[in-house]
């Protein structure tokens, strides 16, 4: 199984680089097509568009019908939820019935999890006592497959950029650090929000947080040739390993399809994913 994972494109209408991010989509998701094998399954972890509009939304939508795998989303603090579940719905987004985008999807032989570790109150994480109950529910669903968790907020302390912490307080990112433990199953965390690649741990749980889509919003020190060509994720799941992580760069014409220097990253090590501090950092769209 393989999942490619997406973040973070900010799509919106009226902005200087609004085409910029409309064509860094459009090229990620050419180029996972273009794969051989071809990932099973794209995830974006959220901050789909910038300002939560139906029109950015409706965009977004048209975008993901050109991708050859299925794609599903989880919301990050950009988001409207809303707009997002109205545009997406039976599709991207398979949340029913509840305020929160939570869901799960069961086609794979890992199972995905979406979690909404989204509030209105702030541009960080939050993790409630009831998303605590709907989360341990679906992990419970199946006691037989393992389970890949896939949200905005990365629930670990992130080691690069100006926030250690993205949540709102540290008890909420331990809610949901305990929750993920609960079963022994879950065997990745894909986030998104700091906009750039890095990983931590989760207890014995690899979590993985995959770069900006956007190029103008991608954060980190890369060299000049590399700075337009957007950057994604590849999780390869092996039964035996459990995942490694590749960082992709996109294709251009003429040149191969190579992974980032030194980023990939198995399962049971340490990422090798770019960590410089950028000096720009405390200028980070979130």
């Amino acid at each position: 199984m393989i999942v490619a994972q997406i973040s973070d494109t900010h799509i919106v209408h009226g902005v200087p680089d609004a085409d910029r991010r409309v064509a860094d989509l459009e090229r990620t998701i050419a180029d996972i097509n273009a794969l051989d094998p071809r990932p099973d399954v794209i995830v974006h972890t959220g901050d789909i568009t910038h300002g939560g509009r139906p029109e950015d939304y409706a965009l977004v939508a048209s975008l993901f019908r050109a991708a050859r795998a299925p794609v599903y989303v989880a919301p990050g603090n950009r988001d409207h939820r809303e707009h997002l579940r109205a545009a997406l719905a039976g599709g991207a987004c398979r949340a029913t019935g509840s305020p929160f985008l939570d869901y799960s999807i069961e086609d794979f032989a890992v199972r995905l999890i979406a979690v909404d570790t989204v509030t209105t109150a702030s541009n960080k994480g939050d993790f409630c006592a009831e998303r605590v109950r709907r989360l341990l529910e679906r992990i419970d669903a199946d006691r037989a497959k393992p389970i890949v968790a896939f949200m905005h907020h990365p629930p670990f302390v992130v080691t690069v950029g100006p926030d250690a912490l993205n949540f709102t307080s540290p008890e909420p990112m331990h809610r949901l650090q305990q929750a993920l433990q609960h079963s022994g199953r879950v065997i990745g965390v894909f986030c998104g929000h700091v906009h750039r690649s890095t990983g931590g741990w989760i207890g014995a749980i690899r979590a993985m947080v995959a770069p900006s889509t956007a190029t103008t919003l991608r954060k980190g020190d890369f060299p000049q040739h590399l700075r337009d060509r957007p950057i994604y994720h590849l999780h390869r799941y092996d039964p035996a390993f459990g995942f490694s992580t590749e960082a992709r760069v996109v294709a251009i014409a003429g040149d191969d399809r190579v992974a980032a220097p030194g980023a990939r990253s198995g399962a049971g090590g340490p990422a090798g994913l770019e960590r410089r501090r950028d000096p720009s950092e405390h200028g980070l769209e979130r």
